[in-house]
Order: structure tokens, then sequence, then C-alpha cells
């Protein structure tokens, strides 16, 4: 059988952390910045964490077992 690919937008854009969970960043970051706060630009650069309900879905694409 053939080696399985991983997600390349997936791992662009999550990683998994030593627990198991998955990090994301904040979107509307990247365009339209100027009539954003200094305020909201500050927050939208901080990390999160993926939602429990995506969890499956993303691992299952960056992680290929």
């Amino acid at each position: 059988m053939p080696k399985l690919k991983t997600n390349s937008g997936a791992k662009k854009r999550f990683v998994l952390t030593g627990t198991g969970k998955v990090k994301r960043r904040h979107a509307y970051h990247s365009h339209i910045l100027t009539k954003k706060t200094t305020k909201q630009k500050r927050n939208l650069n901080k990390v999160a964490i993926l939602d429990a309900c995506d969890n499956k879905r993303v691992k299952a694409m960056i992680v290929v077992s």
C-alpha cells in the first residue's frame, strides 16, 4: 500500500502540542489591517487551542499513521 500524505494546508496552519491538543492561529489578521485598532491586531496575534469538536478531523489531516 502506498504511503499516505499529510494535508499540506493543514500542516501550515496547525501544530500539535505535547499533550495532543491542536494549536491554531486567529483568523482576520492578514487582510485590511488599517481599519482594525492596535488592540484588535494585538489580540489576533495570539495562538488559540482548537475546539474539541474539530480535533479528530484536523489530527487526521496532520498525523498520518
